[in-house]
């Protein structure tokens, strides 16, 4: 018996135990990049399940675990001259959570969300059976496992598909004036498929850029690898930078994204200069940045949202934005087409029984209202815009919707089959995991007494939220990565920051 078989026989057991005993249970995972809140319940512990078990050049295709985070994946791809086509930009998202949920990122117009790269999957249910779901073998679980976060049952283990890697990505900037023309260029991007990548940035009502990336061997002469840095090249004429894969592939997890430049904001005495930065580098990756926030429980007073529209309202929706947030920058993410039923983000047309359509996720990031009643107002509200413009939420995130008013947007029927059909009733649905109780967080938070109220004071949650960041495990094994190439193939490096990127021959 492998050491993986033996971890999943285990969990198995445990689920069954639960499912004998009538007892509802969640799924501990060993982190989390959701900002939900999290609820208490039993739990059964899947962070063991964790390795790659196998990965074949002959097939393109990886055999791993859902605990294995995404750059150990593409270090150990890489090594075979492959990438996954669908890297989700942070490090520590995991296989499993990409997925679960509805991870999606610049080549995600071609290839769809992560799960699409998927072959097939083993899945404890809720039974404690495990069975093997893919398009030809229990299809209807294979496609309802998909963005469900786990309420169908225990995702044990993934077949992947991978495409060749090359050494860099040829990435084009391009600058617009307006948020229409920017939207306009995206589309017309996402149209042309030699094109490899495609995303945007809105920095304002007046400054969009388009990034436009193509896999390339080929480096000009006398042209040098570079980092990414998007808001340098908003002042450029169209510039074009030469990106090692896997650098460009985790390239917004320094601040993640331009969130983490908000500990500045917090703590106003720290400058924003080359030095500070430098200086607490390790605190500025998601990691951490994830870790901190779970840790002074500041996501409420917080917009982080993703939010997907047809492109024929997005540009309304970052008008109501604008007025009512003043949210700036605003990520751009163009995504294929997702047949119905899912719990993707899918847009069929106005009347929804029309063919599916490509759709524009906007990434809302920044900070709120810090007044409870406020800010649960300001989500709500957003919720109701994102919908009458035909939106949808991805599920990672904090929800509002009344019980009523989610199964309205999504096909639960359809689920409920499902859960009954493959034993996952005890199990907490999609809309038990996903909400906020929206008077229960009221009624807490008034109820808060002298040292509950001061850990959410300014400087306190602070201190609280570095503290569990610095307790983090990750911090002693996730440091700075910095990815580097010998003779085409991606490796770890601890060398200088000023050589990551940079081509060296082999010794």
């Amino acid at each position: 018996m492998t050491m993986s078989s033996s971890n999943v026989n285990r969990i198995a057991a445990d689920v069954h135990a639960f499912f004998t005993r009538g007892e509802p249970f969640r799924v501990f995972h060993g982190s989390t990049n959701s900002t939900r809140p999290a609820h208490d319940a039993k739990v059964v512990d899947i962070s063991a399940l964790n390795n790659i078990l196998e990965i074949s050049e002959a097939s393109k295709t990886a055999v791993v675990e859902p605990n294995v985070p995404m750059d150990k994946l593409v270090q150990a791809t890489l090594a075979r001259g492959m990438v996954p086509p669908v890297v989700m930009e942070f490090p520590g998202i995991t296989v499993g959570g990409g997925f679960s949920g509805s991870a999606g990122e610049s080549s995600s117009f071609r290839y769809g969300y992560f799960d699409q790269t998927v072959q097939a999957v083993e899945v404890v249910l809720g039974t404690g059976d495990a069975v093997r779901a893919a398009a030809t073998q229990h299809p209807d679980l294979f496609r309802g496992a998909a963005g469900t976060a786990g309420t169908l049952g225990i995702v044990a283990k993934l077949e992947l598909n991978l495409i060749p890697a090359r050494r860099f990505v040829r990435l084009e900037y391009h600058r617009y004036g307006t948020v229409e023309e920017t939207l306009t260029a995206v589309r017309r991007a996402t149209e042309d498929l030699s094109n490899d990548y495609v995303d945007g940035i809105v920095f304002s009502r007046t400054i969009g850029l388009v990034m436009i990336g193509r896999l390339t061997d080929e480096l000009p002469p006398f042209t040098r690898p570079q980092t990414f840095s998007a808001d340098h090249r908003v002042d450029d004429d169209h510039p074009t930078d030469y990106i090692p894969l896997a650098e460009y592939l985790f390239r917004y997890d320094r601040g993640g994204f331009w969130v983490g430049a908000q500990a500045f904001s917090y703590f106003p005495l720290i400058p924003f200069n080359r030095f500070t930065r430098w200086f607490l580098n390790d605190f500025m990756h998601t990691r951490m940045l994830y870790r901190a926030l779970q840790g002074s429980n500041m996501s409420f007073g917080q917009m982080v949202q993703d939010l997907s529209l047809p492109y024929s309202t997005a540009e309304a929706f970052i008008d109501y934005t604008t007025d009512h947030l003043d949210i700036w920058p605003l990520w751009l993410c163009p995504l294929k087409a997702i047949e119905r039923p899912s719990f993707h983000p899918s847009y069929c047309g106005p009347d929804g029984d029309g063919p599916p359509e490509p759709m524009l996720n906007i990434g809302l990031w920044g900070a709120a209202s810090g007044d409870v009643e406020t800010f649960v107002r300001q989500n709500m509200e957003l919720e109701s815009v994102l919908t009458g413009l035909g939106g949808r939420k991805v599920l990672y995130s904090h929800t509002y919707y009344s019980e009523e008013k989610f199964w309205g947007l999504y096909d639960r029927p359809w689920y409920d089959s499902l859960r009954r059909k493959y034993g996952a009733t005890s199990l907490p649905n999609l809309y038990d995991k996903v909400h906020v109780d929206v008077e229960k967080v009221k009624s807490e938070h008034g109820k808060k007494k002298w040292p509950g109220r001061l850990a959410g004071v300014w400087p306190i949650a602070g201190f609280m939220g570095i503290r569990a960041a610095i307790r983090s495990k990750d911090y002693l094994i996730h440091r700075e990565p910095c990815w580097t190439y010998w003779n085409g193939v991606g490796a770890l490096s601890n060398r200088p920051k000023e050589e990551c990127g940079v081509q060296k021959d082999a010794r």
